[in-house]
């Protein structure tokens, strides 16, 4: 997930506070303080989709599945994890009869009809109807050649969803942990229109918590518990307080303070505080990368000069003297630690990790070759876009020094803007090189490779490559059964990337974080978001 984004999905190694100690829900404080690092700009799903917004849905709203300790699908709003009949074309879930929206509402099969039915959607500005492509038209729907009332998602009653595949997915329970496919109330669609979602209160939860006090601006929020949730047992804080936290100096003095009870922290901080006996390191299965601009006249949209961008960077020194927070340099767009390849028994981005990865001489005579194919002349100016975080703006330089430093007559210009600044250059294609976040939304290469296809909404950068699509589409459709073709795609269309470079890969990400001891039961996902809902605080 992008920025996001961004990370659901199963298969990499967890990182878990041990639930040790006896829980309590009579302490003095039963609310814990937590910090993202940007704005909430929405909480519609379907309208909507990033890293923010995505983390406070996890913790507010429930779909058929949630990912347990072992980051595995378990029931949420189902009352199992269902086999697939019919060859795995067909998915029978059944809800809870218990299961209520945070309005009194029965949480009901329509439901998860509705919102499935609005976020694949060719209308909606989420970016991610893509990721409903293999259910029944979803294809054909987000092409505009069907309505989305054909959508293979039927409420059998009020208590029974079937879905309907086009080709088998071995992947498919993974997804159902995903917010993309949270149910949405259908009442609140109605009475709230165009506001649903633009603040706390234009939405019902279904899930443990209900968002309040966020306005559509400020930059604060709580999670209250959800009186109507079926498993109240389960449920051991009142509340989740969150705040928008952008630099990590900041986040260590709150941390500090007793303000924040888990505080991200990266570079020249969490370089200091290595030692430190509250610290936790977080690998998760996401790659924070620059996606280029291809489109025709744009400066990179000559293959060579984007192969120069890359081998021009010393990712080594990236990852130890600017972030220094444990995060790992990386040489694919698909990050380590992601998925197995079950074919060669071998981490997946390691076996297609290309043999240069950092080469200055190489990149100065592919920059020069490049230019020259480009007809451009004299200084190639270019611009590279990213959020106003200190750890963002730090990394902007560092490939701003190194552009400027060994590409001649390179003029690369640092843009830092707010989330909705980004977020509007970002759809605009105002940006040469964009700093970007991909957490893997389950654990399958394909999860990174669907938004490079070229008919994927949140291709901004507009790469467009027959092989890589032709590749992509073997793998969802005719190989996706077939367990040896199937990884053959996934390796070709690693090495395509590595080729084309449509995205350049810095860093896979390392999260430090500093947490509170007393803090127990949260699963930290190395795919997903991480969950909070039966967290407690120890005596």
């Amino acid at each position: 997930m992008k920025k996001l984004l961004l990370s659901l999905m199963v298969g990499a190694s967890t990182v878990l506070l041990a639930a040790c100690g006896t829980k309590t829900s009579s302490s003095k404080r039963n609310s814990v303080s937590l910090m993202q690092t940007s704005e909430l700009l929405s909480l519609d799903t379907s309208e909507h989709a990033d890293f923010t917004t995505w983390n406070t849905l996890e913790n507010s709203m429930e779909g058929l599945y949630r990912a347990n300790k072992a980051n595995e699908p378990a029931p949420a709003s189902a009352t199992s994890v269902v086999k697939p009949t019919d060859h795995g074309l067909t998915y029978t879930f059944h809800l809870r009869k218990n299961a209520k929206w945070s309005n009194g509402d029965p949480l009901t099969a329509q439901d998860f009809v509705t919102a499935w039915r609005r976020s694949v959607s060719p209308t909606t500005k989420s970016g991610y109807n893509y990721i409903f492509s293999g259910i029944k038209n979803a294809d054909a729907i987000t092409a505009s050649k069907k309505s989305p009332k054909t959508l293979g998602a039927y409420a059998l009653n009020k208590h029974t969803l079937q879905v309907k595949l086009e080709h088998p997915m071995p992947y498919f329970d993974k997804m159902m942990v995903l917010p993309a496919f949270f149910p949405e109330n259908p009442t609140a669609l109605k009475k709230f229109g165009s506001k649903y979602g633009t603040q706390s209160k234009y939405l019902y939860y279904n899930g443990p918590f209900k968002v309040t006090g966020w306005n559509g601006t400020n930059d604060s929020w709580t999670l209250k518990r959800n009186n109507h949730y079926y498993d109240q047992k389960a449920i051991h804080l009142d509340e989740l307080k969150y705040s928008v936290v952008k630099d990590a100096n900041t986040a260590h003095e709150l941390f500090d303070q007793k303000k924040l009870d888990d505080a991200t922290i990266t570079g020249v901080t969490a370089k200091g505080l290595q030692q430190n006996k509250d610290l936790i390191h977080e690998r998760k299965a996401g790659t924070y990368y620059l996606r280029l601009n291809v489109r025709n006249g744009k400066p990179l949209a000559t293959q060579k000069m984007r192969q120069a961008i890359s081998l021009v960077l010393n990712r080594k020194q990236l990852t130890k003297d600017v972030l220094a927070d444990g995060s790992q340099p990386a040489y694919t767009y698909t990050a380590p630690d992601l998925a197995k390849d079950p074919t060669t028994g071998k981490d997946f981005a390691t076996e297609t990790k290309p043999s240069d990865t950092y080469n200055v001489a190489k990149a100065k005579q592919l920059w020069t070759e490049g230019v020259k194919e480009s007809g451009q002349k004299g200084t190639v100016k270019m611009a590279i876009v990213g959020d106003d975080q200190t750890i963002t703006k730090n990394v902007a330089q560092f490939v701003q020094a190194s552009v400027k430093k060994s590409l001649p007559g390179a003029d690369l210009t640092v843009r830092s803007l707010p989330a909705k600044g980004q977020q509007s250059a970002e759809l605009n294609g105002d940006f040469d090189m964009e700093q970007i976040f991909w957490l893997a939304d389950f654990a399958d290469p394909i999860s990174f490779m669907g938004i490079l296809q070229s008919s994927n909404p949140q291709d901004y950068g507009k790469y467009k490559d027959a092989y890589f699509d032709k590749q992509y589409q073997e793998a969802e459709s005719s190989h996706a059964a077939d367990v040896k073709q199937y990884w053959q795609n996934m390796r070709n269309l690693q090495e395509r990337l590595n080729t084309t470079m449509p995205v350049v890969p810095l860093y896979q990400m390392v999260e430090s974080h500093l947490v509170n001891p007393r803090l127990k039961g949260v699963l930290r996902h190395p795919v997903g978001e991480d969950d909070y809902t039966r967290a407690y605080l120890n005596e």
